[in-house]
């Protein structure tokens, strides 16, 4: 995808970071910590509850993107003498910090998740804890849940531990730099299997039927001073990366499942109507879906960047909606109990420091391992926890949408009634004048609306812009 960068003039910055304050008043973002949470956080930082277990000796690495200082995973693999693999995956404890029906608490609960905005993090907990003592920055000895995850030569899990430990990153990397050492052979043993191991777990999500979508994302990215769009595809390091948490969460909810308590994430499968709307789309964008082909290998054949198979990978997003979260307590099997993507059972563990239902997720599964009583606390608040994530998430995925169209629009206030070429990669089924298009350059994605010929699905298009006003209007277009 093309990445060349827009920059923006002094006034639209100005009117730009004007709109993103009216947003996060319009959405009711929350504000600044309240004194007491601010003050309680403070206290945890001076007396952490902190573990006997000491793992400071593994030599363990992010992979974040550069900028972030709230890291939550840090990992160390290995070969085992007689054969297969050992994950070490460290999480960050934040229950070591957070009292439960403290003031910090109470606040997660409030916040839910962190909210990401061009102009900076809404975080679910105070900097000092999920940027400071509680992140996973390297050279901080700090508390962590320790995962150990022995996996046989094909990748399989045999067994699972996690449990409570000091640990110590050595090294924070990021996405470009270890897809860079991996391919030049620089990266060293751990990164060589980072590849290794991700690619296997790629191989058993095939045999599974879960699919992970290779959908170019718009990323906003600051620029002098200001704010500007590029296209990302998500590099091969990326989803190696991916595979490991998605390994834990699968190990998570297994854990919970055998010990009777816990809380999924669940996806249910999608309904046939959603799938013949993708095979009627495949066949618009002339893209072969031979009957007998799982959707899951179709989908893992095609080319990201190749506009027609863009298209369709897009369309494809629409079976991922009606994710949630399964509460099940007394060892009642929940249903659902699977989560279409992943095609087995799944729980999210792997971010606490940014997503408050991990918090109870990784109590849960320390108490399972050491065959031992849930606190009170993890239990007593399963129950409301689907709905508070439901409503939290829906805010987090407004902002962004809200953001990114915002940048949108102040790159293009100015340029009404100019042409750009553009990819239809969506068409409203009941609305076929209506639809998305992803420009070439600018990295925009926006609706057009045609008023005679019906979208032409995945071919590419000259179209106008006819509407764009930052904090206003979002941008239009019309075929040109």
């Amino acid at each position: 995808m093309p990445r060349r960068h827009m920059h923006m003039a002094g006034a639209d910055g100005a009117a730009l970071r004007a709109a993103l304050r009216e947003l996060r008043t319009e959405l009711d973002v929350p504000g600044e910590f309240p004194p007491a949470v601010l003050a309680e956080a403070e206290e945890a930082v001076r007396a952490p509850r902190l573990p006997d277990a000491d793992a400071t000796d593994l030599p363990l690495f992010t992979i974040d993107p550069p900028a972030s200082r709230d890291l939550d995973q840090a990992m160390h693999l290995e070969k085992r003498p007689g054969g297969g693999y050992r994950v070490h995956y460290a999480i960050a404890d934040v229950a070591a910090f957070v009292a439960p029906g403290g003031a910090l608490d109470a606040e997660a609960h409030r916040r839910v998740s962190t909210l990401y905005f061009p102009d900076g993090r809404v975080p679910l907990h105070p900097p000092v804890l999920s940027e400071g003592a509680a992140s996973l920055l390297p050279g901080q000895t700090c508390p962590a849940l320790l995962w150990s995850l022995d996996l046989d030569a094909t990748g399989r899990v045999e067994t699972t531990d996690v449990r409570r430990a000091l640990v110590r990153s050595r090294a924070r990397l990021d996405y470009d730099g270890v897809q860079h050492a991996i391919d030049s052979g620089t990266g060293g043993e751990a990164l060589a299997l980072l590849a290794e191991i991700g690619r296997l777990r790629e191989a058993l999500e095939q045999q599974r039927g879960g699919i992970s979508l290779n959908v170019p994302e718009q990323e906003i990215v600051a620029r002098d001073g200001s704010y500007t769009l590029a296209y990302r595809a998500p590099l091969p390091a990326d989803g190696w990366n991916a595979q490991i948490s998605l390994m834990t969460g699968m190990a998570a909810a297994e854990l919970m499942l055998a010990a009777g308590t816990g809380i999924l994430r669940t996806l249910p499968t999608a309904p046939d109507g959603a799938v013949g709307r993708l095979r009627r789309a495949a066949k618009a964008l002339r893209i072969d879906w031979p009957h007998h082909v799982p959707y899951a290998e179709l989908v893992r054949s095609l080319d990201p960047h190749d506009p027609a198979h863009a298209a369709f990978l897009q369309e494809c997003t629409t079976l991922l909606r009606g994710a949630g979260y399964t509460v099940f307590t007394g060892g009642h099997v929940p249903d659902p109990v699977l989560h279409a993507a992943v095609a087995a059972p799944y729980a999210h563990c792997t971010a606490p420091l940014r997503r408050l239902v991990d918090r109870y997720t990784g109590e849960l599964c320390v108490a399972a391992v050491a065959g031992a009583e849930p606190p009170a606390w993890a239990v007593a608040g399963l129950a409301a926890l689907p709905q508070r994530m439901a409503d939290g998430m829906r805010l987090a995925n407004t902002a962004e949408r809200e953001c990114v169209d915002l940048v949108e629009a102040a790159l293009l206030q100015g340029r009404i009634g100019e042409t750009f070429d553009a990819t239809v990669i969506d068409i409203k089924e009941h609305e076929p004048l209506v639809g998305t298009v992803h420009l070439e350059e600018p990295a925009v994605v926006g609706r057009v609306e045609s008023t005679s010929a019906r979208l032409p699905l995945g071919d590419r298009i000259r179209v106008r812009l006819t509407q764009a006003d930052p904090g206003r209007a979002k941008v239009l277009f019309a075929p040109a």
